[in-house]
């Protein structure tokens, strides 16, 4: 089952524009390696549910998956073949506001090499460009 919010306030949003680059959401928290973005983009319930079961099925009940993206936002379509006007679609389906540099999903207590291929797996699925990283040791 895709994931979407419980309840939102309007159920249609505006498109919107994606500037600059990932504020928040952009260091390795939770685990030990992440897959980031690196381009912009609307990141589907779909693709984030192909990511997380592909994932699973790479490590295989061992470690620990972090989904750090949420899709907060509906995209609406009109169907195929209408005339103009007669107002904006329905919401088609639910989707992540993706920037550049964001982490979309985090792995831990694995080795390198089988996260590694995991998050390639995964990183094929998503819509985007993405890379591996590691978590940066804190200082503290």
């Amino acid at each position: 089952m895709a994931m979407m919010p419980k309840r939102v306030k309007f159920r249609k949003s505006q498109r919107g524009k994606i500037r600059g680059n990932a504020l928040r959401g952009n260091t390795v928290t939770y685990g030990d390696f992440g897959l980031q973005s690196l381009e912009a983009g609307w990141l589907s319930a779909q693709a984030i549910e192909a990511g997380r079961i592909t994932a699973s099925h790479s490590v295989r009940g061992e470690g620990k998956l972090f989904i750090r993206v949420f899709p907060h936002k509906s995209i609406t379509s009109i169907p195929a073949e209408t005339r103009m006007g007669k107002g904006k679609g329905e919401p088609e389906y639910w989707a992540a506001v993706v920037k550049p540099g964001m982490i979309l999903f985090e792995l831990g207590g694995l080795p390198e090499a089988t996260v590694k291929e995991a998050l390639s797996k995964v990183a094929y699925k998503m819509p985007f460009r993405c890379r591996l990283v590691a978590r940066r040791p804190s200082i503290g």
